[in-house]
């Protein structure tokens, strides 16, 4: 991923599922779309550590789904509306399900049948994400992200190649 031209110091923790204590020393700001199999990919590869940070106080995760036009990941776009972000808990084990069974809902034909699985497999409705989806599409144009997964961490900037290893070592450098 070239991120030369992202802008790390326009991303700001304003929207976004934030998880975790807003104490936290460490942000771990997260660009994804739900039908992104890179995005998958991060969420499933991070999802311990992060968990096991997030629980000992040390990190909030600000996940922020990212409306994306390109065809394949318009599918994200209908679920990321079904998710309420002022439940955040609840929220998290939405993103675990449809993440898991993303290969279930996004090989589905129409938007209609999207909307119909997240209202008939996970009893949810919409929600007035709107203003939230809105702003985390302008910041991601002011920033200049424009693949998911982007994840930041203050001004390191990465995608779903990150080890654990890294990851951990990222995080707990900027543990003070």
């Amino acid at each position: 991923m070239d991120i030369s031209n992202i802008k790390a110091d326009k991303v700001n923790t304003t929207y976004g599922i934030k998880i975790g204590s807003d104490d936290a020393p460490v942000k771990v700001i997260e660009f994804i779309n739900l039908k992104c199999p890179y995005c998958k990919m991060w969420y499933e590869d991070s999802k311990d550590l992060l968990t096991e940070y997030v629980s000992a106080g040390k990190v909030q995760r600000i996940v922020k789904h990212f409306d994306k036009e390109k065809p394949s990941l318009k599918k994200g776009n209908i679920i990321h509306q079904y998710l309420d972000y002022t439940n955040p808990e609840k929220a998290l084990e939405e993103i675990d399900y449809f993440f898991v069974h993303q290969d279930e809902w996004g090989d589905l034909e129409d938007f209609t049948e999207i909307a119909a699985y997240a209202t008939e497999k996970r009893n949810l409705s919409v929600q007035s994400n709107e203003a939230e989806a809105k702003g985390i599409v302008k910041e991601a144009n002011e920033a200049n992200v424009v693949f998911v997964p982007t994840v930041f961490i203050e001004d390191e900037i990465f995608d779903e190649h990150i080890t654990q290893q890294e990851l951990k070592e990222l995080i707990d450098s900027r543990i003070k």
